[in-house]
C-alpha cells in the first residue's frame, strides 16, 4: 500500500491550494528492521502549531520521538514478525531504538516482547489494514481496521503475526511524565 500525502496551503493572493500530492519526501527503513517503513507525513515543531508556517515540515531524520512540545503524524508499516522476531534479543532491541534517537525507551531485559518500549508521549493509534496486537506488560490486544488506541506513556510493544503487512496510522505528541 503507497500512502499519498496531499497538504494544503495558500496562493499568493491568498486562495487555498494543493502544495503537494503524493508519496512523502521522507520515508525511513531502518537496516535493523527488516520491511519497516516509516513515513512521517508531516511535523509540527511547537504548540500551538502554525498553519501558515513552512510548506514542509519532514525534510529532516525520521525518529521515533516527536519534537520538544511538538507532534508528528506518521504511517509506519509493520510486516510480519516471524521471519525476524527470534534474532531480537535485548541488546538488538536497545540499539534498534539508539538508532532512531529513542536511547532509553527499551530498558527491560525480559521483556514479554522484544521490542517493548515507554516514551514521554501520548499516541494516538489506527489500523488502517491488516492486524497487529498491542503488547503491554501483563496483556495485549488484538487491533483489527478501524481499532483505535491513545498510548499514554505506557510500556508496550506492536506484534504482527498475521500473514500481511499491517499499516498503522500515529499522531504521537510530546509530553512529560512529570
Amino acid at each position: 500500500m503507497s500512502v499519498r500525502r496531499i497538504v494544503t496551503g495558500h496562493d499568493e493572493n491568498g486562495k487555498a491550494i494543493v502544495i503537494a500530492d503524493g508519496e512523502s519526501p521522507n520515508i525511513l527503513r531502518p537496516d535493523n528492521r527488516p520491511g519497516v517503513e516509516i513515513n512521517n507525513l508531516w511535523v509540527l515543531d511547537e504548540a500551538p502549531s502554525r498553519p501558515l508556517g513552512p510548506e514542509e515540515s519532514v525534510d529532516r531524520q525520521i525518529g521515533l520521538l516527536p519534537p520538544k512540545n511538538g507532534s508528528v503524524f506518521r504511517v509506519i508499516k509493520f510486516p510480519p514478525e516471524r521471519d525476524w522476531i527470534d534474532n531480537v534479543d535485548p541488546e538488538a532491541a536497545k540499539a534498534s531504538f539508539a538508532s532512531i534517537g529513542a536511547e532509553g525507551a527499551s530498558d527491560q531485559d525480559a521483556p514479554p516482547h522484544p521490542l517493548m518500549h515507554k516514551t514521554e508521549t501520548v499516541d494516538f493509534a489506527l489500523c488502517v489494514s491488516g492486524e497487529i496486537y498491542l503488547v503491554l506488560d501483563d496483556s495485549e490486544v488484538l487491533m483489527k481496521p478501524g481499532d483505535t488506541c491513545v498510548q499514554r506513556g505506557t510500556n508496550h510493544a506492536w506484534s504482527n503475526r498475521s500473514d500481511q503487512d499491517c499499516y498503522m496510522m500515529f499522531v504521537l505528541v510530546d509530553g512529560t511524565f512529570e
